[in-house]
């Protein structure tokens, strides 16, 4: 028996270097997305102070939009945020009754106040309005991002960035890019924000080396991925109901590649996807490390692309539980 595990290193040792990434990519692979909720997830709590179970994606809509904001120590950079989308989502709501929303925030297992910030606008503007989810440990943004939407209520569902870097206002425009992909198949289309026109800016801005790594980065999502959306990354994506269903289902990365995952199924399973330029200012206190984030992110792309390819994942729907 011990010389069974040295048999097959020896195989995969005489294989090609290229085999081996994917053989490797293959046997290593979580076949399905891990998409279990704690007994602590299945609720949010009041602005009283009161335990409700959370809705399900799986539920009709009850809601024209859901904001789901992704947070990790941010009590600092949220309020900016908050301010800002619901000072324009009331104004909204008054120029149109018919028009309603959500904003849910989700605390990633944060080790500050980022929840008690949270709560402090559940009590302002009430737990139907605004609603807070907190996760036993942390997931990597695009685990927070899932579980959001996967508690959500809207027809349409954005995804928002906690540091407030796109102009919340700016919704107009990416709800505009979903209109214009209409007749949408099967009810399922994503628009999203894109900070490509602000590239040559940046790049002033930003040392050599950091340049270098974004344009890496970038060359690696255009080969291995998506070929068809310059800027991924931008936090500020509006999906279908539907849309965010399917491809949220069958998400596997839940760190900072994720996005890249999200636009690959898309395009995978035809999903129609806009993008459209929005107004992008960089926030201090990002999260991102440069080196090792980057590094971590390019190992995902390729990942992604070979684990797909060999079958190691599977563009299936599975229900949260």
């Amino acid at each position: 028996q011990l010389g069974e595990p040295l048999v097959e290193c020896s195989m995969i040792c005489l294989l090609p270097y290229s085999s081996q990434i994917c053989l490797i990519a293959h046997v290593t692979a979580r076949k399905m997305p891990t998409l279990h909720r704690h007994e602590e997830e299945k609720f949010f709590v009041t602005a009283e102070g009161r335990k409700q179970s959370v809705p399900s994606i799986h539920d009709p809509p009850t809601k024209e939009l859901s904001v789901v904001v992704p947070s990790y120590n941010e009590e600092d950079r949220l309020p900016l945020m908050m301010d800002e989308a619901l000072d324009y989502l009331e104004k909204r709501q008054k120029r149109d009754p018919s028009f309603t929303y959500e904003v849910i925030v989700v605390d990633d297992g944060s080790k500050d106040q980022t929840t008690k910030v949270a709560m402090k606008y559940c009590k302002k503007y009430g737990s139907d309005k605004v609603r807070v989810l907190s996760l036993v440990k942390n997931r990597g943004k695009g685990g927070a991002v899932r579980m959001g939407v996967f508690s959500s209520r809207g027809k349409r569902i954005l995804m928002a960035d906690a540091d407030g870097a796109t102009k919340f206002a700016d919704i107009e425009k990416v709800e505009e890019g979903l209109k214009n992909l209409q007749p949408w198949p099967n009810q399922m289309a994503i628009s999203c924000g894109s900070r490509a026109h602000l590239e040559k800016d940046s790049i002033a801005k930003r040392s050599y080396f950091r340049t270098l790594l974004m344009y890496g980065f970038h060359f690696l999502v255009w080969f291995l991925c998506v070929k068809e959306i310059r800027d991924t990354q931008c936090g500020f994506k509006l999906l279908t109901r539907e849309a965010a269903l399917r491809t949220f289902s069958t998400l596997h990365i839940e760190r900072w590649a994720f996005d890249v995952e999200l636009l690959y199924i898309a395009q995978r399973l035809r999903i129609p996807v806009a993008e459209v330029a929005v107004n992008w200012t960089e926030i201090e206190g990002s999260k991102l490390v440069p080196f090792w984030s980057w590094l971590q992110m390019g190992r995902d792309l390729l990942f992604i692309r070979l684990r797909y390819m060999t079958g190691a994942w599977q563009l299936e729907t599975r229900k949260c539980n």
